[in-house]
């Protein structure tokens, strides 16, 4: 895990990366001027310094961010590999908002199930790989070993599996249904990752889109929410069009009206004889 500074300059990095992006600027300048932004005494100044080096050879820097292991971490890598990929639908600028809330919610000390409910939601509102994510999210060096193992027995299980049954029997509200501590066969219990607040939401949501499970948490626990794409407004675009589409509706009408009453007059579209002295082909 890094230091708090360190991931409040992440999230500072990636704010102004969305607030420019939008603008044109390319990569590589914009890169460069947040760069001296910066905090120096945080490691991010080099960190930045390696991916416009790896940008300017490669034209990526999710490989620099994988080449960066130790200070970022294999999810924020796999968000920036899909967002690079020219036959994905991942959109750059959303990716960089989600790391952006991601870095934001570790500086304030992140709560591991707050934070696998963030990373997961964001692979099913985008549609992403739920192979490689959620192994790039087990080696996320906050989640200890009993979260590993869970989240690599959610990457074999989803899609066969319910999600919210699967975060409904590791909850405290499981427990306190059955009336049990350990099962039946001596074996020591697994390890209650959700609270009972978690697994009451989790069964009310069974069967249901998981969306809905990760929107009643967010209402009643306060998770944080997944940075969603802003929808186009295009109405300044529309007016210009719709009004260049009346002009030829008119002037059709117009041709119809004139052939009605007997014909179109096209001498009208004539031109008249040039003044002596002027040049025709001006």
């Amino acid at each position: 895990m890094l230091d708090k500074s360190e991931y409040v300059e992440q999230a500072y990095l990636f704010k102004v990366m969305c607030e420019r992006l939008p603008d044109d600027v390319p990569m590589q300048e914009l890169l460069e001027q947040v760069r001296s932004e910066l905090l120096a005494t945080t490691k991010l100044p080099m960190a930045v310094d390696y991916l416009l080096s790896e940008l300017r050879l490669l034209g990526t820097f999710s490989t620099a961010m994988e080449k960066l292991s130790h200070y970022f971490t294999p999810y924020q890598t796999y968000l920036v590999r899909e967002a690079e990929d020219d036959r994905g639908r991942f959109d750059m600028r959303i990716a960089i908002e989600i790391l952006r809330a991601e870095a934001a919610f570790r500086a304030d000390n992140a709560d591991p199930a707050a934070l696998f409910l963030f990373q997961f939601e964001v692979l099913c509102r985008n549609r992403l790989r739920y192979d490689p994510a959620l192994l790039a999210i087990s080696q996320d060096p906050l989640y200890d070993d009993d979260w590993r193992e869970w989240i690599l027995t959610v990457r074999r299980q989803v899609g066969l599996v319910d999600f919210a049954d699967l975060l409904y029997v590791r909850s405290q509200y499981h427990v306190s249904r059955r009336g049990e501590t350990q099962p039946e066969d001596g074996e020591p219990a697994a390890r209650l990752l959700f609270g009972e607040k978690e697994g009451k939401i989790a069964w009310a949501n069974r069967r249901k889109d998981p969306l809905y499970l990760f929107a009643a948490l967010q209402r009643h626990l306060g998770y944080p929410e997944v940075p969603k794409p802003e929808k186009h407004d295009n109405t300044e675009e529309l007016l210009p069009i719709l009004l260049s589409k009346l002009d030829r509706l008119e002037t059709r009408l117009k041709f119809l009206e004139d052939e009605n009453r007997g014909g179109i007059d096209i001498t009208k579209f004539y031109q008249g004889p040039l003044p002596p002295g002027d040049d025709p082909s001006s």
